[in-house]
């Protein structure tokens, strides 16, 4: 492992998807994992494609009743090429781990260039021995390309090596094994069929979506090429003749085409012209690299030793996810990117955690993934009435046209169980939402959006909040009732016949917060525009009245002087934290646990991930007091303190994203005990710390959110009222670190802290200069000036 590279030594079957999931190549707009191109999917193995926002939707018998899910579709595999020697008396059998003496193994995840390198020595049982590297790449300049280069070399023999080289559109959607009992065969009316001597096609549709999937292969060798079609798949065969220490070179051009693809009349068509057209391997992957160097730059990130390693792998896959190409597109964030079918592809609230890195150096990535939410609003807006609300309701999780995928029932496998999912009460996505469409106009100046398609956003949401709002005479407050928080562990009162919560904190502040910044930016509108939202949407005086009322009257309950996750949370019993570790070790999933022992979570104080402390996520110190005051509440340093080691010592931290909030909320107010939050977010994937998740798909959210922790959780780094503000909080484990920002028009300003000193560099234009200020001082930083500021102790 290095800050370039990422290394693996040797072949374990145990980790194999694991592995597959961090070698994953994209270029966000499609992306493959890092199987072995001579392995089927089987309990170990698992080769997937998936293309951004390509969805299907089919209904399952589950535990005797119709469930219909949407899936992101594994689209058919590129990737297949397998290679034999002939027996003595048959025709051999194919390599492969599974079934030949593997020697020597290595595989190396190049970050830089976004290549993926394997060297394998194979053994067979004439002890003949057969070295095989390969070289991978889903391309970052041609999204629709992506190519194979296999050098064979024989090391002590002489003698024929087949190789087949496959299009397969047998695929279905099976890498997670909880979903099991769901339909997964998304992919109908697959047909093939041969170009030209080298070229093969397959083209397919989604069952239900009907979206017209189109491959095309070309393969380059030396010799011949045969070509066999069978039921859904399309081979290339072709026999290479081997002596000792001379390499024998196949390359395999792939290309696909949907058609949800612009400018395009047909995706086979289309398919066909590129891979016909595209240039030999060694051209492809010059202008791969200079795609990927281009990446870099703008997302350069200086951090040293193990975290800066983790750090860089976790930005590489954040770019084969939401990459430039991605601003083409109409997709959200998935929460498990493109690296396998968890959640079945769909977009959560990850974008919370994601789009505050993009804002700062790719915001057309995040414009246009904010355009993916503002599409659907109308659907939100039809949402929100089925329920008897006004406003724009958006979903827990969503895909392709904007309505609720929440399951309607989740498995859990320590019973054995499917149980009723009541997450679709977490309302709280349309906060983040907002919160998002904030933050990226302040980063980029983007007024134009703010004041179109963000105002719209806005609006909606903040008359959700309004109108979800009741008035109790004996609090003589506002009340949100019948929701559940970032927890997700508790989504009833014990021994409740209905599920939802009243007054979670979380929930609560941050609509008083939309609706308080929603006011602000209605009023900042220019006269026309303003004119015509209102007579639009029919917003008139009363109602913004009423929500001035609500954003400073809504309740938020206290215990012991801390901060309530949700009203009654304080009544609930203590849970036997040391007896569940000592039985079980790993209580990360304790709503699991205590299920399959015919308990529920919903009795005790216990959190699956940070809930009311992810309110110190989202708001600096002074922007929470400011919040609690605004609502009538005092919000000192002491309670904020206690209500941190309340949580702290009542989590689970049955997320990925648990780690991460929790290190950001302590480097500022416990900062001793932050690094090991800090570094469970980092190794989250790495290590597969949730126990076998990572390889059904790593976990976006929670590695952009690393690389924010470095950008603006550790610098205090806010983009408000037109400046950057700084109040830098290093730990002493990450004290020296520097990155490059795009900020409103200003690309590559460079911000440097080390050894208590921080340097502000803006590179030479003809924008204005950048107003920077800390907590002690304002300075203008002009583009070609560098400033260096001494920090206080």
């Amino acid at each position: 492992m290095t800050d370039q590279t990422w290394e693996y030594e040797g072949y374990d079957p145990v980790d194999e998807r694991l592995r597959e999931s961090l070698c994953t190549l994209g270029n966000g707009y499609f992306a493959t994992r890092g199987a072995l191109p001579e392995c089927t999917a089987d309990d170990v193995h698992y080769p997937g494609s998936y293309a951004a926002g390509c969805y299907n939707r089919l209904v399952s018998d589950v535990a005797g009743r119709q469930v219909e899910n949407e899936d992101m579709v594994n689209l058919p595999n590129w990737l297949p090429l397998r290679f034999r020697l002939p027996g003595d008396t048959d025709a051999g059998t194919w390599f492969s781990p599974d079934t030949a003496a593997l020697l020597d193994h290595h595989q190396t995840l190049h970050l830089s260039s976004g290549l993926l390198e394997r060297r394998s020595r194979y053994a067979d049982g004439q002890g003949r021995r057969l070295v095989v590297r390969q070289l991978r790449l889903v391309h970052m300049a041609d999204p629709h390309l992506a190519t194979l280069r296999t050098e064979f070399t024989a090391e002590n023999f002489s003698g024929r090596l087949e190789v087949e080289a496959t299009l397969d559109g047998t695929v279905t959607n099976g890498g997670v094994p909880r979903y099991g009992d769901l339909d997964g065969s998304h992919l109908t009316h697959v047909h093939t069929g041969t170009a030209a001597v080298d070229t093969v096609w397959l083209r397919c549709r989604t069952r239900t979506s009907d979206i017209r999937v189109a491959m095309a292969a070309r393969l380059a060798v030396p010799t011949t090429v045969s070509t066999r079609h069978t039921a859904s798949r399309a081979t290339q065969r072709t026999l290479l003749q081997l002596t000792p220490g001379r390499t024998v070179t196949v390359d395999k051009t792939a290309a696909l085409h949907t058609s949800r693809d612009p400018a395009i009349s047909d995706p086979l068509r289309a398919a066909l012209d590129r891979v016909q057209g595209a240039p030999d391997f060694d051209e492809l992957l010059d202008r791969h690299i200079s795609a990927w160097d281009q990446l870099w730059r703008r997302a350069e990130l200086e951090v040293p030793g193990e975290a800066g390693s983790i750090l860089r792998l976790h930005l590489f896959h954040v770019l084969q996810t939401l990459s430039p190409h991605t601003a083409e597109l109409d997709v959200g964030v998935p929460a498990r990117g493109l690296h396998g079918e968890a959640y079945r592809g769909h977009v959560f609230w990850d974008e919370l955690f994601v789009l505050p890195y993009l804002n700062l150096h790719f915001p057309e990535v995040s414009r246009a993934l904010l355009r993916y939410r503002h599409r659907r609003l109308e659907q939100a807006c039809t949402a929100a009435r089925g329920i008897g609300r006004a406003g724009a309701l958006y979903p827990w999780q969503s895909g392709s046209d904007g309505r609720e995928e929440t399951q309607e029932l989740h498995l859990n496998p320590r019973s054995g169980r499917w149980l009723p999912d009541h997450s679709r009460l977490q309302h709280h996505v349309g906060s983040a939402i907002a919160y998002n469409v904030l933050q990226y106009c302040e980063a980029s100046g983007d007024i134009e959006f703010l004041h179109t398609k963000g105002a719209e956003m806005l609006l909606q949401i903040a008359r959700f909040w309004a109108d979800s709002a009741t008035y109790d005479e004996s609090l003589g407050r506002h009340r949100i009732r019948g929701v559940v928080g970032p927890d997700e562990y508790h989504d009833a009162y014990p021994g409740a016949k209905e599920p939802g919560l009243d007054d979670n904190a979380y929930t609560n502040v941050t609509a008083a917060w939309v609706l308080a910044r929603t006011l602000e930016v209605l009023r900042s509108l220019p006269a026309p525009r303003r004119q015509e939202l209102f007579e639009r949407t029919g917003l008139d005086g009363g109602e913004l009245e009423v929500w001035e009322d609500v954003s400073r009257t809504l309740h938020v309950p206290f215990h012991e002087d801390v901060i309530s996750q949700f009203d009654g949370y304080g009544s609930l019993m203590e849970l036997d934290w040391d007896g569940y570790r000592k039985r079980y070790e790993d209580i990360r999933r304790l709503d699991r646990i205590l299920e399959a022992e015919g308990d529920t979570v919903n009795r005790y104080q216990a959190s699956k991930q940070a809930d009311v402390l992810m309110l110190g996520y989202l708001f600096s110190p002074a922007e929470l007091q400011g919040l609690f005051r605004r609502l009538g509440y005092r919000l000192d340093e002491a309670t904020w303190r206690r209500t941190v080691d309340h949580y702290l010592h009542r989590t689970s931290h049955g997320s990925t994203l648990s780690g991460l909030v929790h290190g950001w909320v302590l480097a500022r107010a416990r900062r001793a005990d932050a690094w090991s939050y800090c570094q469970e977010a980092l190794r989250g994937d790495i290590a597969d710390l949730q126990g076998g998740t990572t390889g059904e798909g790593i976990h976006l959210g929670a590695m952009a959110g690393t690389l924010d922790l470095v950008q603006r959780g550790l610098t205090g780094l806010e983009t408000r009222q037109g400046a950057l503000w700084l109040d830098p909080a290093p730990l002493p484990e990450l004290s020296s670190y520097g990155f490059a920002l795009r900020y409103q028009g200003h690309w590559g300003v460079q911000l440097r802290l080390e050894r208590g000193v921080l340097k502000i560099s803006v590179p030479a234009s003809d924008r204005s200069a950048v107003d920077v200020r800390l907590a002690d001082r304002s300075i203008c930083v002009r583009p070609g000036e560098t400033c260096r500021l001494l920090l206080p102790d």
